[in-house]
């Protein structure tokens, strides 16, 4: 067993209140109803008395708490030991975890270790970047969904296909000590009207951009101040053009790893689940050159102000 897994936080459901209440307010307690800081008291369980572990209450509004309440562990009735387990075991695992595997180790049914994995995507779920990528940003897209034979050219769905697009943008590492980012999203269709804004509100206007030969890009790279390609039909993958490295194997090193997650790992995304799956690993991608106990409090720090109901969960994303 991973010997982080022995800490007592992953052991008691107390320890691991108690360390998420750290985690979340390391400040002092802020009450989640009226928002003032430090004016909380925490209210001691006595002997036959009906209050429960870790409740709150504030002094200004007098309203009672927890550290979970508008959390994605909010109404969970699962201890929050398995949960911070289930958070560690999802950013640790570089191709994912899946379901059946969670209900085995934390004990939990399939159905809560389906529920809690999609809130853990859902805590994952990066803001609109406060820097655009920049730099050199390399840009493809993918295709996930299920094997199909006959639909057209290798690597492309036909009119009919099942599978659903993905475009992924990777920055490459340009400053020491700050690995490059991704955003990957899906889309219905890759077209110069549903692609262009995507790209304008990730990346600067003046990075250059590397694509393989797609038209769509074509009619995009003139709003970036460079757009280079290569052209995989010719069987060119990499290139040096002026001093300047051409090329997108970072991106379809991004490419690798999902589809050997989504694939060896999860088997099957639907179209309703894909964009939490991307959020999954393009977190991970993002925090790769943290050790997992550092990736997984960075996932802690998505928990706030991110609920997610079971009816929400199994409804198509819109």
């Amino acid at each position: 067993m991973d010997a982080d897994l022995l800490v007592p936080q992953f052991q008691d459901a107390n320890a691991a209140r108690a360390f998420l209440e750290q985690q979340r307010w390391p400040d002092g307690v802020v009450c989640p109803h009226c928002g003032v800081i430090g004016e909380a008291y925490k209210l001691k369980p006595g002997e036959g008395s009906t209050t429960r572990n870790g409740l709150w209450k504030c002094a200004a509004c007098r309203e009672q708490f927890t550290v979970t309440v508008g959390t994605i562990f909010e109404d969970s009735h699962i201890p929050l030991n398995k949960w911070l387990m289930a958070i560690h075991l999802l950013c640790a695992s570089k191709k994912g975890i899946s379901a059946h595997q969670l209900h085995r180790m934390l004990g939990v049914t399939y159905k809560s270790a389906w529920f809690m994995a999609h809130r853990i995507r859902y805590a994952m779920t990066q803001e609109p970047l406060s820097s655009k990528l920049s730099g050199t940003v390399e840009i493809d897209e993918t295709y996930i969904g299920p094997k199909e034979r006959g639909s057209g050219r290798p690597g492309v769905p036909g009119p009919f296909s099942k599978k659903t697009p993905v475009v992924s943008m990777v920055e490459r590492s340009l400053v020491k000590g700050r690995p490059g980012r991704v955003r990957s999203v899906a889309l219905e269709r890759v077209t110069v009207k549903n692609l262009k804004p995507i790209l304008k509100a990730y990346i600067h206007s003046g990075a250059a951009l590397n694509t393989d030969e797609a038209t769509v890009y074509h009619f995009i790279g003139k709003d970036f101040a460079r757009h280079d390609h290569v052209s995989h039909k010719a069987k060119e993958y990499s290139k040096v053009v002026e001093g300047r490295k051409i090329t997108t194997n970072t991106v379809e090193g991004y490419f690798a790893l999902l589809k050997r997650g989504v694939h060896g790992v999860y088997h099957h995304v639907s179209r309703a689940h894909l964009h939490r799956y991307l959020s999954e690993f393009d977190f991970r991608y993002n925090a790769r050159k943290a050790p997992d106990s550092e990736r997984a409090s960075l996932a802690l720090r998505g928990i706030n102000g991110k609920r997610l109901t079971y009816r929400d969960s199994c409804r198509r994303a819109g």
